[in-house]
């Protein structure tokens, strides 16, 4: 497997489920494409209404949105659970689509300003459709599956990021650095610095402040090799 494949293979992703369409050759493969640009046209038509803060989704109303009647709703999903899912599951591919290799390497600086650059960015964009998702009476188990599978992946690149800085302290205390880092460079800590009146540049600002100042700790620590010495 290579590099690429590898990133690919490690990203957040989200599944479909829709109806596939009947028939062969040509016409089939036709019918096939036009199938599939209809139902991103419903979902993403789902999306900007969660986007637009609605928390019900009306097979009249998405259909209207999307320029489609609602019969053709129905006629590629199951039912409104499967299109929220399937509309969830789009959200979480185009989100990853945003995602670049970080730096693992290199001066310390470079790599908090470019893992600060793509949250700051990413957390932003999320934020319309993360308050409504919030709102939802009973969110879907493929939507909480989702949103965690989201949380870990950017757990474990910030493990990666800094591996450097965490791999000098051990046990407890490593956990809880990573923890620390966690905590304020995910969704909670954007959405406290922008509804307390910061705006993006100031939010962005005090997210990288504050992992330069969780990252210092470990510079009055010993290396490992210093450690094990008698």
């Amino acid at each position: 497997m290579n590099q690429t494949d590898r990133r690919a293979q490690d990203r957040p992703r989200g599944s479909g489920g829709a109806r596939p369409d009947a028939g062969d050759g040509p016409a089939r493969d036709g019918r096939t494409e036009r199938g599939r640009q209809t139902r991103e046209r419903i979902a993403d038509a789902l999306l900007s209404l969660l986007d637009d803060g609605e928390t019900q989704f009306p097979a009249d109303r998405v259909a209207e949105r999307a320029g489609v009647s609602r019969r053709l709703v129905f006629h590629h999903f199951a039912d409104m659970g499967q299109l929220q899912d399937i509309a969830i599951a789009r959200r979480l591919d185009q989100l990853a689509a945003q995602i670049v290799p970080l730096p693992a390497e290199g001066p310390r600086g470079a790599r908090v300003a470019a893992l600060v650059e793509q949250r700051a960015r990413i957390l932003e964009w999320i934020t319309p459709a993360r308050l409504t998702m919030m709102r939802l009476e009973n969110p879907s188990e493929r939507v909480e599956f989702a949103t965690r599978q989201v949380l870990d992946f950017a757990r474990r690149r910030l493990a990666e990021v800094f591996a450097e800085e965490l791999d000098r302290l051990s046990g407890d205390r490593r956990a809880d650095l990573l923890n620390g880092l966690d905590a304020v460079t995910t969704w909670g800590a954007w959405h406290h610095w922008r509804s307390s009146g910061l705006d993006p540049a100031t939010a962005r600002r005090t997210m990288e402040t504050t992992v330069h100042a969780l990252l210092a700790a470990t510079d009055r620590e010993p290396c490992p090799a210093v450690r094990e010495r008698p």
